[in-house]
């Protein structure tokens, strides 16, 4: 998790680019609060939890005073025990008081009460383990399966994936489809996606990039930029997001050396 102030009341209207985890924006602003919507039309006031893959995000709005935001990154294994609807997320926006009811707005409330970050950092995670329940967890081979596909940056095949944890490709398609939200394929392209993005935030070029991260060339890149982002890779290259992803997220596996 990491917060997120801004103490200025300016508009705001910053691009979010796809990462391998669900999201969970935790709204603490003054005033009338943030936005997170998508290119669908999708939109979703205050706290809002992101599903994998929602498509082009922006998170905006124009609050009376300053913007605060803690930002929760769940890995899909953890947010099905954590949420139970991980699967039922993907490519969505909704609201957090959607999920957790008003459980949501007790969080809220204590989080705003807490005078440091370290505090609220500790609240947060009070919060999710009140709520994490090991009998939703996914099976142990499909959580294997997303290590795989973590660990592999996302350049690994569907029948290695199926051979590792001793299931059939058919078995796997299906086991991971209905728990994590993606076919395995699809959470490949994702992972392989996130790596190559923060090595163009990182200043590499893209050709560069390309070939490291296992595409066919650079119009291959171009084209999964494209579908993840809605944007261009030099684009994704200036996303504010990214640029500080470093920064705030600084033992993230996928983030560059």
């Amino acid at each position: 998790m990491a917060g997120f102030r801004q103490l200025a009341p300016v508009h705001v209207d910053i691009a979010m680019v796809a990462h391998p985890a669900v999201t969970l924006f935790v709204d603490l602003s003054e005033g009338s609060g943030i936005i997170v919507h998508d290119s669908d039309g999708g939109r979703a006031r205050g706290s809002t939890v992101a599903g994998l893959v929602p498509g082009d995000l922006r998170l905006g709005g124009r609050p009376a005073g300053r913007i605060e935001c803690l930002q929760i990154r769940l890995s899909p294994p953890l947010a099905v025990a954590v949420l139970g609807a991980a699967a039922d997320l993907s490519g969505t926006v909704v609201s957090l008081e959607d999920i957790w009811g008003r459980d949501a707005e007790r969080t809220e409330g204590r989080l705003r009460a807490a005078g440091t970050w370290d505090e609220r950092f500790a609240i947060a995670t009070d919060a999710l383990g009140r709520r994490l329940d090991a009998r939703r967890s996914p099976d142990p081979e499909v959580a294997a399966v997303w290590e795989l596909i973590l660990t592999g940056r996302g350049r690994v095949g569907v029948d290695s994936l199926a051979n590792e944890v001793g299931w059939s490709r058919k078995r796997l398609w299906s086991r991971f489809r209905s728990q994590i939200g993606l076919a395995p394929k699809h959470a490949a392209r994702l992972v392989r996606f996130d790596h190559a993005a923060h090595l163009l935030a990182a200043g590499r070029p893209a050709a560069r990039v390309a070939a490291s991260s296992g595409y066919a060339d650079q119009a291959h890149l171009h084209r999964e930029v494209k579908a993840f982002t809605g944007a261009t890779p030099t684009a994704v290259a200036a996303a504010p997001w990214l640029a500080i992803d470093d920064i705030a997220w600084p033992t993230a596996p996928a983030t560059p050396s």
